[in-house]
């Protein structure tokens, strides 16, 4: 064959050089992981706010009736607080979405923007455990509650909380692995 042959054989073919990055793929995939960072924030940020709503409101209804302690009602509040801030956070969220464009590094800059977002909400959800439990068990102290009961709600609490942290853990890892993939492409 002619060195004309194997060049028209080469252009049709279409080969890209070796070690070349596809730019369509490496797209798609971030955009996959982008909105499967979005969904997991998007799913957390309803399950706190219909949990601590409607456990609060919970609370909060049955003091009115059964007139229980004070702690309960500080317990209703907090709840509520607790909705109110992941609402007010998840309104910032959304509108922080504007200011990342429709790039690569844009898409990649917002899933790491909203992965730090789902590590630093699932950090303070973990923490809110603390406040949560103490108030429980202030109130059962309060309404003279066996001790075995006071005890079991303790260990509970002990068990979610280092539970939260295992969570936690995935979001730190999926957003490392996301922070990883920036620093290559910056590299590139």
């Amino acid at each position: 064959m002619e060195f004309e042959e194997l060049q028209k054989i080469w252009d049709t073919q279409n080969i890209q050089p070796l070690f070349a990055i596809n730019e369509n793929a490496l797209h798609k995939r971030i955009v996959s992981k982008k909105y499967q960072v979005i969904h997991i924030a998007r799913f957390s940020e309803w399950l706190t706010m219909i949990v601590n709503t409607a456990a609060g409101g919970f609370i909060l209804w049955n003091n009115l009736i059964k007139q229980n302690t004070l702690f309960m009602y500080i317990l209703a509040a907090w709840m509520f607080g607790s909705a109110l801030y992941v609402l007010i956070n998840r309104i910032r969220r959304i509108s922080a979405q504007k200011r990342f464009d429709r790039s690569v590094l844009g898409d990649l800059k917002y899933a790491i923007t909203t992965a730090s977002y789902q590590v630093r909400l699932s950090i303070i959800m973990r923490w809110n455990i603390l406040p949560i439990g103490i108030l429980i068990l202030l109130s059962f102290w309060e309404a003279g509650k066996s001790v075995w009961i006071m005890l079991g709600a303790f260990l509970f609490f002990m068990i979610v909380f280092f539970s939260s942290g295992w969570e936690h853990n995935i979001y730190k890892a999926k957003k490392q692995e996301l922070e990883l993939l920036l620093k290559k492409l910056q590299q590139e």
